[in-house]
């Protein structure tokens, strides 16, 4: 078991090796749609990659879900074939997004002999989903323009 102080600098650590070993500026955040966005997710017990889908306004999350989710077919065929959707998906302080990842279980950021196998899980699903998004960036932002 950790400390809060040793456990705060596992994750600083973690996080400074996959930037070095991974120097590419990610998408995450800058999808150009407000609430919406790509993310890495690591705790002591799997990975994820994920896009989120999490406007305050419930009907524009129904709408963005629906949107994503028509191109489901085209994700997991082209893209990332294990990708989860989950329309309703409950955060621990109770809020309600949409989601659609990428899970691998098995690995811990505890692990420093797992950083590797969660660097390139990492990068491989989220050049993934990056490609997905852009090949059909138009469709999805057509949304944010009409809305």
């Amino acid at each position: 078991m950790f400390s809060k102080e040793e456990a705060q600098q596992l994750k600083k650590d973690f996080w400074s090796a996959f930037g070095q070993e991974n120097p590419r500026k990610w998408l995450l955040y800058n999808t150009k749609i407000k609430d919406v966005s790509f993310k890495f997710f690591v705790d002591n017990k799997k990975a994820q990659v994920l896009l989120e889908i999490e406007p305050k306004d419930e009907e524009k999350r129904k709408i963005y879900y629906e949107k994503i989710e028509s191109l489901k077919d085209i994700l997991l065929e082209e893209f990332i074939p294990e990708a989860i959707f989950e329309r309703n998906y409950y955060l621990e302080n109770g809020k309600v997004v949409s989601r659609i990842w990428v899970e691998l279980t098995g690995v811990s950021i505890n692990r420093k002999s797992d950083w590797e196998t969660i660097f390139t899980f990492f990068y491989d699903q989220m050049d993934a989903f990056e490609r997905f998004f852009y090949e059909h960036e138009d469709y999805i932002k057509d949304l944010e323009i009409n809305t």
